[in-house]
Formats: structure tokens, C-alpha cells, sequence
């Protein structure tokens, strides 16, 4: 398995931070290469993506959530295979550091070769920067499930 980590400084509240990344039909709006996501229950998502000319469907259980903390995740069936962690840690009462850990399985030679020249960690920083890029310039999220599991 690979892993890959980054962090970025959101300007607003660990409260909103957290808010809009419990909103996963949004990431379209800001994640490169996800095309859709559909919230099928509380815990499954349900994922379509395009990454590299290869695409992708698969369901992805959160593991666990606490509200202003953490959102874990793992993948279900289908061909890809994942887990993560996404926590929010408050800077102060406007600032948040969002750090997302993610632990992937490649698959194929193009994907390996992707992996080893840090196509994942660049997708994953521009990811948390096109985040920050979209919840600043809104000011407030677009809703919120403050639901703990």
C-alpha cells in the first residue's frame, strides 16, 4: 500500500471547515478527477471518478466521524481499494489546518509508475487547495451532518 499526506490552512472555522467536508456531493466542485458522489446512507458513499483516462466507480464506508474532529473512511467492493483519514484541527476561532492522510492500493503498471513519480500527493495538494479555494470564497458551507459514528 501507498500512503500520502498533506495539510493545508483554511481560513474559517474548524466548525465550517468540518461542515463542508461532511458535504461529499460537493466534491466535485473542488476535487480534480471525482465526477460524481452520491451519499447512499449516513456511512456509504457511492463514488465515480476519472482519474488518468481511467474510470472508476466504487463505495466508500466512513469508519468513523466526530463532528469538529475527524472523518475516517474505507473502500468497499469494486476496484479500488483505499482507506483515509481527514481531521481538522483548530488554529484559532477563523483559522483551521485540515490534514487528509490517504492509504491506497495501485493497481496496474500505469498507476504504480503515477504513485512512484507523486502523481497522488500532487492530486492530494491540489485537492486541499482547490478546498480552501472553495469554501473561503463562499464563507459558509453548503450544509452539514453532524451525525457521529
Amino acid at each position: 500500500m501507498s500512503q500520502v499526506e498533506e495539510s493545508i490552512e483554511v481560513n474559517v472555522s474548524v466548525t465550517t471547515a468540518y461542515n463542508q467536508w461532511t458535504q461529499f456531493e460537493s466534491f466535485p466542485e473542488f476535487m480534480d478527477g471525482v465526477d460524481r458522489v452520491e451519499q447512499r446512507s449516513d456511512t456509504l458513499t457511492h463514488w465515480t471518478t476519472s482519474i488518468g483516462g481511467v474510470k472508476r466507480e466504487f463505495d466508500a464506508q466512513i469508519t468513523e466521524q466526530i463532528p469538529d474532529n475527524r472523518v475516517a473512511w474505507t473502500t468497499v467492493g469494486g476496484e479500488a481499494r483505499q482507506a483515509g483519514v481527514v481531521t481538522f484541527h483548530r488554529l484559532d476561532d477563523a483559522r483551521t489546518k485540515v490534514t487528509l492522510r490517504m492509504e491506497f492500493d495501485p493497481e496496474g503498471l500505469a498507476e504504480t509508475v503515477g504513485d512512484k513519480l507523486g502523481f497522488v500527493k500532487r492530486q492530494v495538494t491540489g485537492d486541499l487547495k482547490r478546498f480552501k479555494q472553495f469554501i473561503e470564497s463562499r464563507g459558509a458551507e453548503t450544509g452539514a451532518w453532524r451525525g457521529t459514528v
